[in-house]
């Protein structure tokens, strides 16, 4: 077995953590196998979110034949260190880069450099600021807005039309959870008996501090008759938090899926969750980055889906699909 392939049965068959986060070869950037190499960076590398979104990575780098490097930020937060994987890539010459931006606008400039060395860029998961096709080849992601519109719509009929709902946002700059909270507020418009009573606090990058912020509302809490998070994190703090203080019998709306709010739901602590593909996501952003590389055309906006899990489609064979669970 060649060095190689060693390495690639032990990224398909374990996570590997570093202060890079995921899993990716050491040497990759001096292998001269004529395969091509593509780097991946995530928005972080701690959420099962991107855990998945790295499976699927890993799936289509088998079957495309391509060696991948997944590496990202610890935290969602750590623009600077997202900057320097992307400068690091394009200084290495890989082949291609498949980005998850943190910051819409903050990420522009370096992607702008990789393209002015004719390192191509391709968006996934949160949109940049820029001209797709142009600036960066294409993006694939959720519609977000369309998810956050289901997220709203879902709270309000669940809500029977009427009541106080809290919004607990993600962090500014993240332009895809920006798109979901616009989507929410659209839908809880048509609902002229619904008050939206918080809508100006964020969660940050960790589920931690997302605990913190709900605590720091809990009267708010109390009050609300309804709450809608936007992405894992503020999802499972905001469940943590009511958890701890006894805080029951709200209609709870979360946003992405992962084993532990997967069990909040079937227990009747969340009513619903919208959740992604990111395993799809994973698999066709380098699929696409692939084809393009190769000369075919591809697509300017993909959008990978997504779904609204409630307790009674939780385990039909079409959610455990989406949600791996």
């Amino acid at each position: 077995m060649t060095k190689l392939k060693r390495w690639l049965a032990v990224c398909l068959g374990i996570a590997v953590l570093s202060s890079w986060g995921g899993c990716a070869d050491p040497g990759a950037q001096r292998a001269d196998d004529g395969r091509l190499r593509i780097a991946m960076i995530p928005k972080g590398t701690t959420h099962a979110f991107w855990r998945s979104v790295e499976a699927g990575a890993v799936q289509a780098a088998q079957d495309l034949d391509v060696n991948l490097i997944w590496r990202g930020p610890l935290r969602e937060d750590d623009r600077a260190q997202q900057i320097e994987l992307v400068e690091q890539f394009v200084n290495e010459r890989v082949d291609g880069i498949a980005l998850a931006p943190l910051d819409h606008e903050a990420l522009r400039r370096p992607v702008l450099d990789a393209r002015s060395r004719d390192i191509p860029v391709l968006i996934f998961d949160s949109p940049l600021e820029g001209e797709v096709g142009r600036d960066f080849l294409s993006l694939v992601a959720t519609d977000n807005r369309a998810a956050g519109y289901a997220g709203g719509q879902t709270l309000a009929e669940k809500l029977g039309g009427q009541g106080k709902v809290v919004l607990l946002r993600y962090q500014e700059g993240s332009a895809s959870t920006m798109q979901r909270e616009a989507g929410f507020l659209d839908a809880i418009a048509e609902y002229p008996d619904i008050e939206v009573i918080v809508d100006n606090r964020y969660g940050g990058a960790t589920a931690g501090e997302a605990q913190q912020e709900a605590e720091r509302m809990l009267d708010r809490l109390r009050e609300a008759d309804g709450i809608f998070t936007v992405n894992e994190s503020s999802t499972m703090g905001m469940l943590v938090a009511l958890r701890g203080n006894r805080i029951e019998g709200k209609v709870f709306v979360g946003f992405d899926s992962s084993t532990e709010l997967l069990r909040g739901l079937r227990q009747g602590e969340l009513q619903a969750l919208i959740s992604q593909n990111p395993q799809r996501m994973g698999y066709q952003a380098l699929e696409t980055m692939v084809a393009a590389l190769r000369g075919e055309s591809v697509e300017p906006l993909i959008d990978t889906g997504y779904v609204v899990v409630t307790p009674e489609n939780v385990d039909t064979p079409e959610i455990r699909a989406v949600t791996g669970q």
